[in-house]
């Protein structure tokens, strides 16, 4: 699959807009200043391709680019923003209800957390949806250019714990900075989609 054949299809604002056209989605999920776009941009190798919002909690809709017109990168809006109101809070959680709620539309999950934190209660609340469709899951770490080397090991065992994640889940260290992480994270998702 060529990731930098890429293009923008559409953005979901409900339910009623979701794509079901039976392609591979891959799903990337993260809090909302985790550098979810950055990380997408870097697969693609585009630099604001998928859009860096100038706030974090911008990202509002579900965004689909179709890669290489094979399968989807499927962009969920980023979650845990403080700063977004209560009505924008819950409109949010009724689009990722509806969205985890409808069968089919998930391949493959791709979570992005921070390497440097323990992953808060909105990460296992996502993870925890992620699992509840028994779809595969990866976890990306990012901004790993961040960490010093001693750290790498302790963090990443501390998010699997946090995630509660099966040995079989793989944590990838990650830089949408650097492109640390970028070759492995491909393998990976050409692995589950049997390319």
């Amino acid at each position: 699959m060529n990731f930098f054949n890429s293009e923008f299809i559409k953005s979901a604002a409900s339910e009623r807009d979701f794509i079901a056209d039976g392609l591979p989605q891959i799903v990337f999920s993260g809090r909302s200043n985790v550098g979810k776009s950055s990380v997408i941009n870097r697969l693609l190798g585009r630099k604001n391709f998928a859009r860096v919002a100038s706030r974090p909690g911008k990202t509002a809709h579900v965004n689909y680019f179709l890669i290489d017109k094979t399968a989807y990168f499927t962009d969920l809006p980023g979650y845990g923003y403080a700063k977004v109101s209560e009505s924008e809070k819950k409109r949010w959680a009724r689009l990722m209800e509806s969205y985890f709620g409808t069968e089919g539309l998930i391949t493959l999950g791709v979570m992005i957390v921070d390497s440097r934190h323990k992953p808060t209660a909105d990460d296992i609340l996502m993870s925890n949806w992620f699992k509840s469709t028994g779809c595969p899951l990866i976890v990306v770490a990012n901004k790993a250019d961040k960490l010093k080397k001693s750290e790498i090991a302790p963090n990443l065992e501390r998010i699997r714990l946090t995630l509660g994640l099966e040995q079989g889940i793989p944590v990838i260290l990650f830089s949408a900075e650097k492109g640390t992480g970028r070759e492995e994270l491909i393998a990976e998702i050409e692995r589950h989609l049997g390319q």
